[in-house]
């Protein structure tokens, strides 16, 4: 990273927040300062109420290398000390009501296959790589990899994933369901905005009410679940936007949303 420059960036474009880890000379490996940079950008896109989705993606030839083992090996902290509850990069305990896209533009490893597990849908580059080796570092996924990839994958791939440190191409990964889309080489985030821009085409609150009661139904029981899908459908049923929709189908217009 050149001196001066911010360890994260977010850029808007249009309804598009893209938020980018900042330190290509260290493949964007995660220090104190970038869970700092990254932290604050995702909480500056959920206060903006224009802006939609998020992409994530890194500056360079890598999506991220994890965490800084410099950092680690010298007993330092890789977390943002003013907000350690958010998580390894400022991110995989970020609550957010907004869907985040990572666009994996090249190796995501340990921290950064977390990172990716920690977003709602995953772009990756066709000779990208998403892989844990933490074991072979005397360490295991620590920040979500082991909780959230058996629920991405099935729990025999997972283990396998984790036990083995061996990462996945693009191609292998989206036969697994881990990635949604493979791009060309180098397009990954210019097939992330297009996802996001497709995204963002909903109504706000629809969308943070999808995300939400997908994430409720991992842990809730059915019964809970379904009283919690009810309670979402009375709030969002009642919205400006509930009325907004029907009528722009029917006056053969894009509907107009307002978040309300």
């Amino acid at each position: 990273m050149p001196d001066g420059a911010p360890p994260a960036t977010l850029e808007r474009r249009g309804t598009t927040a893209l938020i980018t880890l900042n330190r290509p000379d260290a493949l964007n490996a995660v220090n104190s300062e970038v869970s700092a940079a990254v932290g604050a950008a995702l909480e500056e896109f959920a206060a903006d109420p224009d802006l939609r989705v998020a992409v994530v993606t890194g500056a360079g030839r890598a999506f991220c290398a994890g965490m800084d083992l410099k950092e680690a090996a010298a007993g330092r902290d890789v977390l943002d000390p003013r907000h350690p509850e958010w998580g390894f990069a400022g991110l995989v305990r970020h609550p957010l009501d907004k869907p985040l896209i990572a666009a994996v533009n090249g190796p995501a490893l340990g921290g950064g296959a977390e990172i990716v597990l920690a977003c709602d849908l995953v772009v990756a580059d066709e000779n990208a790589t998403i892989g844990q080796p933490e074991v072979r570092h005397g360490l295991f996924p620590a920040a979500g990899g082991v909780l959230r990839l058996q629920q991405r994958v099935p729990r025999n791939i997972a283990l396998e994933i984790a036990l083995t440190g061996a990462p996945l191409d693009a191609a292998t990964a989206a036969r697994w369901g881990l990635v949604n889309r493979v791009a060309p080489a180098g397009k990954s985030v210019d097939v992330a905005l297009e996802l996001a821009e497709q995204v963002a085409a909903g109504a706000p609150l629809a969308l943070r009410a999808v995300k939400h009661l997908m994430t409720y139904g991992e842990n809730a029981d059915e019964a809970r679940a379904w009283a919690e899908n009810d309670r979402v459908w009375q709030e969002i049923s009642a919205s400006h936007d509930a009325l907004e929709g029907p009528r722009a189908f029917t006056e053969k217009r894009a509907p107009r949303w307002t978040g309300r």
